[in-house]
Formats: structure tokens, C-alpha cells, sequence
């Protein structure tokens, strides 16, 4: 009921016949169940008389008039004006220059900076996704130089083989990619690990790595072949659709999955706009399902942004992909930029400019730093690392993290700072493998690098199938793109973390393997648990307690090591990213 057109369109009006009006025939019934409005009390007889007389007379209604909410709507293309704005003082770093005015205008104070250790350990976990070593620790710590932040941020992301193996797991739940799972075995779908992996140690620009995935070698098609299920499936599952589904939610923050079955009912994305972008890849001609019932009507090759041009659904499909690859990386499209850099200000900060991270039409909380983050992108080659050093680097990125404030309803989201994030189930693991050296030897994942049997790189966590830990952790099936993982702690979870046999067991590897380098060091009790402290918590214990684990000496030795990194992996400082 938005407009006249719309109201056309919906069939429920039979213009010049108030008796064979469905809305007529709502507001006027006698039954609860099928009156309407469906709460509160029904129309008045004058007001159903009214309604009744303006459909017979031929529903006049002005065109400029409009029942829909004016929602939120941003230019396409990228402003300069961020930029522009930040370069009034380029001492100053470009986000922080920004935030210095929101905060200001939104009388926010500005959360004290990190400690040292706190820094370090925050920066390799995000942008690397391990613990600060000892040696690290001390050496950051003990330096002087005034640009260290910013020269190891530089030297974490020079790490091409530790950044390609955390990041991994970042882009296998975008991209639906995994070891193991539905489909695999039967051929119905295809790995892109070996070419994903590659490309991360490349760091290769991201538009050439999105033309590459929409236009693929045979390395890289796995993505956009989606999933053949077994059997039938509903209409809106089929390969084609799932293409559509699974570009527009990875690269432009759009859920088509709703217009997929028919027109959205939380958007204005319609079921033509779904099958638009399906009919791109579809190898035959695509008859339309609405709620799937055909429709007799064929799709039309068409991208999501008419403006930023247009689709020949009369070429090859291998030449539409040509052209759909160059649509989406177009200058013209600036939702591609702003939808990575969004997804990457999330992960570092655990909250996007614009929430969810899916719904890329809302408005970002700051509309300037969205616009200076995705022209910086673009302005250096799609240059993914640069977007994360832009971030890292910046005085709020190493400033202490902040307690997520509630949301009053109706009331816009204020950024006052970081939120501290729990470590990924990658994470966690990649940690307790760190603290107790008993990381596998072998991975799952097909990734070929040159240096793939030097001792110095530990098998991490994201190049393995997943197991029963991992899995209650969080980690995906990757049968759909996850974006965003569940943030809070799950029954199931606890009962892992609290007796789970496989955390258990690699506690008790661990323990045997402390105690053994506890002796070839000749070290002391304090002295292993400093050490253990140190590797986990990136500090020293405090004196109280240094206190709480003296040894006893009538106690298993083997049982207290296993305690002391039980208790360390459980404690809120180990599994939160601060």
C-alpha cells in the first residue's frame, strides 16, 4: 500500500469493483480470521464506505504521494569529500581525524590507549590470529622507537604464510569453502582452497580476486558452481539462484535470499532482481518460480545496479561472467569497496560502520569514514592489507576496548570504541595448540607453498577439518556463506571447554611436554609458570597468584600442569580478543 502502482500491482484492488477488491473484501468481513487490519477494532462502516466509493470511482491517487517510509539512501558511487576532509591535516591520522569530530558531536570520550603487551596481543590475533611469542613480547616492550605500532603492524602483515593461514578461514565461511562436507564426495561441489590460499599469500587486489571468482579458471569456479543437492530442492535453491544469492550477500551486502522465492518483504529487492543475476550463469533459459509455482515467465540477464550498467543476455555465459566480473569491480559500483571494507572494520572492531554487515543499504554510523576507507581501497589497487594497516594503525584501533552500550529503540548506534570479541574456534585452538605443542603435523587443506615442511609454521587450525570442539565453537558447515559468527557462549560450548574429551586430552599432551622443557631448562616452579603465563596471557602473573599455584609437593606433578592450563584456557583474558 505504498502507491497506486504498487497497489496495481499487488492485484488486490479491481479497479472500478469494490466487490471483487480483495482489500475490500478484507476490511468488510464478518470473520476475525480473515478481516482485516488482523488487531485492534475493524473499520468503521463509513470508513469502509469511503474506501469503497474511491475504488469505484477509479482509485484516484496523486503521484507524488506516498505511504512508504523514505528509508536511508546512499549515492552509488564513492564521494571524495571524506578524503578531502582529512587532508586538511595529514599529520594526523585519516580515521582518527574523523572520529576527533564524531566523538566530539556525540560527546564521547576517548577510551584510554593500550599497554604495550595489550597492543601486541591484540594486533597479532586480529590480523594473524596467534599469540604474541615471549620473545616478541619482550623485545616490543623494550623498545624505544616512537613508530614501533606501526613497524610491526607493517612487519605482522609482511608474514605472507601466517596471514594467508588465519585469514583463510575468514574467506572459506564467505565463500562456502571447506575440507570436507555435502557434496565433496559425490562431485556436486568443488574446493577452491588451493587457489584461495594462493591468492591470500599473494595479497592479490581484491577486485582481480572477485573477477577471478565471478569469471573462474577451473581452480576457482567452486564458488560460484555452489552446491548440487541431492534430489529436488525448492525452485529458489537451485545452482543458478544460489550464484545470485551467494555474490550479491558476499560483495555487495544484499540478501537476495528472500527474493529469490518471491518479492522480499523486508526490502525493495524483487524476485526479478534475483533472477536477473541467476539468468547471468544459468547454461539454459530460466523460467521464474514464484513461491515455487512457475510463473511462465523467463528471466532476463540484468545486473542488481542498472546504472552502473547493463547485461547482453544474448552472449555465451562465459562472456555475460565476463561482464558481470567487470560490473561488479566498475568505479561506478561503489557498494563493492564499502561492502569489504566493512566486513574487515568488523573484524577488528566487532561492530560494522554498517550493521548488520549483510544489509549494506542501512546507514553506517559514520557515513564519512565508510566513504575514506573504501576510496583509500580503491585509490591503492584494492589493496586488502593496506585497508587493515589503515585500521590497525589508527589511535582508536590501539586504544582500550569498550563495554558494548544497549541500544535504546529508535535511537541511533554511537561508536565509542573497540569491543573486546571472543577469539574464533580457529583461534582458540590455534592458542591451546601454541600453549601446549601439540599441533597436528599434517593438514587437510590442498594449499601448496613453497616452504609448506619448514619446522618454524605450526599446522594451524584453519588448514584442518573441523572437529566436535571446533565445531561447538562456532566454526560453520559452510553449506551457506557465514558472514558472522555467533557471539555468545552456548550450553554446548562450556560442557566442551568444562570436560570435552579433546581439550582434555591436548592439556594432558601439553602438561607432559611442560614438564619435559621444564627439566631440560632446569627451570623452577615459578619459573614454568611465568613462562606459561607469559605464552598465554601475554604478561606475568600477579604475586597473588604466583601464590594460588605453589606446587604441592606430595601433588601429581602431571595433574597440576593440566590444571594450571586448564585454568589459564578458561579465564575470560585468554578467550577474548581485548
Amino acid at each position: 500500500l505504498e502507491s497506486r502502482e504498487t497497489v496495481l500491482e499487488s492485484g488486490v484492488v479491481k479497479i472500478g469493483s469494490r466487490d471483487d477488491s480483495d482489500i475490500f473484501l478484507r476490511i468488510s468481513a464478518d470473520d476475525p480470521d480473515e478481516r482485516m487490519p488482523p488487531e485492534g477494532n475493524p473499520l468503521t462502516k463509513t470508513q469502509i464506505e469511503l474506501i469503497g466509493d474511491w475504488i469505484d470511482r477509479g482509485l484516484e491517487w496523486p503521484a507524488e504521494i506516498s505511504l512508504k517510509n523514505k528509508a536511508f539512501a546512499r549515492p552509488l558511487e564513492l564521494t571524495a569529500a571524506a578524503i578531502l576532509s582529512t587532508k586538511k591535516n595529514e599529520s594526523r591520522h585519516p580515521i582518527d581525524q574523523l572520529l576527533k569530530d564524531y566523538f566530539q558531536q556525540n560527546s564521547v570520550e576517548h577510551p584510554d590507549s593500550l599497554s604495550d603487551r595489550e597492543f601486541l596481543r591484540r594486533a597479532k590475533l586480529d590480523l594473524l590470529g596467534q599469540l604474541p611469542s615471549p620473545d616478541e613480547i619482550t623485545s616490543f616492550v623494550a623498545s624505544s622507537d616512537p613508530l614501533k605500532h606501526e613497524k610491526q603492524i607493517a612487519e605482522f602483515l609482511s608474514r605472507d604464510r601466517d596471514y594467508a593461514d588465519h585469514w583463510i578461514s575468514f574467506w572459506n565461511d564467505l565463500l562456502r569453502n571447506d575440507y570436507a562436507g555435502t557434496g565433496y564426495i559425490d562431485g556436486g561441489r568443488q574446493q577452491i582452497t588451493e587457489w584461495l590460499h594462493r591468492s591470500l599469500m599473494e595479497n592479490k587486489p581484491y577486485d582481480q580476486f572477485v573477477r577471478e571468482l565471478i569469471n573462474p579458471s577451473p581452480a576457482s569456479v567452486g564458488f560460484i558452481k555452489g552446491i548440487k543437492w541431492r534430489g529436488r530442492v525448492n525452485a529458489s535453491q537451485i545452482e543458478p539462484l544460489q550464484f545470485s544469492q551467494n555474490i550479491s550477500q558476499v560483495f555487495l551486502g544484499i540478501n537476495l535470499k528472500c527474493a529469490s522465492c518471491h518479492d522480499s518483504f523486508i526490502d525493495d529487492w524483487k524476485l526479478k532482481d534475483a533472477y536477473g543475476l541467476a539468468a547471468i550463469t544459468a547454461e539454459q533459459p530460466l523460467e521464474m518460480h514464484r513461491c515455487d509455482v512457475p510463473t511462465g515467465e523467463m528471466a532476463t540477464s540484468k545486473f542488481v545496479f542498472p546504472s552502473v550498467g547493463q547485461i547482453d543476455g544474448s552472449l555465451p555465459r562465459a562472456e555475460r561472467l565476463v561482464q558481470l566480473a567487470d560490473l561488479m569491480t566498475s568505479q561506478k559500483n561503489g557498494r563493492f569497496p564499502r561492502t569489504i571494507v566493512n566486513r574487515l572494520w568488523d573484524r577488528l572492531t566487532e561492530r560494522g560502520l554498517v550493521h548488520p554487515v549483510d544489509v549494506m543499504a542501512n546507514e553506517a554510523w559514520s557515513e564519512s569514514l565508510l566513504d575514506l576507507l573504501a576510496l583509500d581501497l580503491v585509490e591503492h589497487g584494492y589493496d586488502l592489507k593496506r585497508t587493515l594497516r589503515l585500521i590497525a594503525t589508527s589511535r582508536i584501533y590501539q586504544s582500550q576496548s569498550v563495554t558494548a552500550q544497549p541500544q535504546s529503540a529508535g535511537k541511533p548506534f554511537v561508536f565509542r570504541g573497540v569491543h573486546a570479541k571472543r577469539l574464533t574456534a580457529e583461534q582458540f585452538v590455534d592458542a591451546v595448540w601454541q600453549l601446549t605443542g601439540v599441533a597436528p603435523t599434517k593438514m587437510d587443506a590442498k594449499v601448496k607453498v613453497a616452504n609448506e615442511d619448514n619446522s618454524e609454521f605450526m599446522v594451524r587450525a584453519s588448514l584442518v577439518q573441523s572437529d566436535a570442539l571446533m565445531r561447538s565453537l562456532g566454526r560453520p558447515n559452510r553449506e551457506q556463506v557465514v558472514t558472522s559468527r555467533p557471539a555468545e557462549l552456548s550450553t554446548l560450548q562450556a560442557l566442551d571447554l568444562s570436560n570435552g574429551a579433546i581439550l582434555a586430552g591436548w592439556l594432558k599432551r601439553g602438561a607432559e611436554k611442560r614438564l619435559e622443557e621444564k627439566k631440560q631448562n632446569n627451570w623452577t616452579d615459578d619459573q614454568m609458570v611465568s613462562r606459561l603465563f607469559l605464552e598465554a596471557l601475554s604478561r606475568e602473573p600477579s604475586e597473588a597468584e604466583t601464590e594460588l599455584l605453589q606446587f604441592n609437593e606430595s601433588a601429581d606433578l602431571q595433574e597440576a600442569v593440566e590444571d594450571i592450563l586448564w585454568v589459564l584456557t578458561m579465564l575470560p583474558e585468554f578467550q577474548f580478543v581485548r
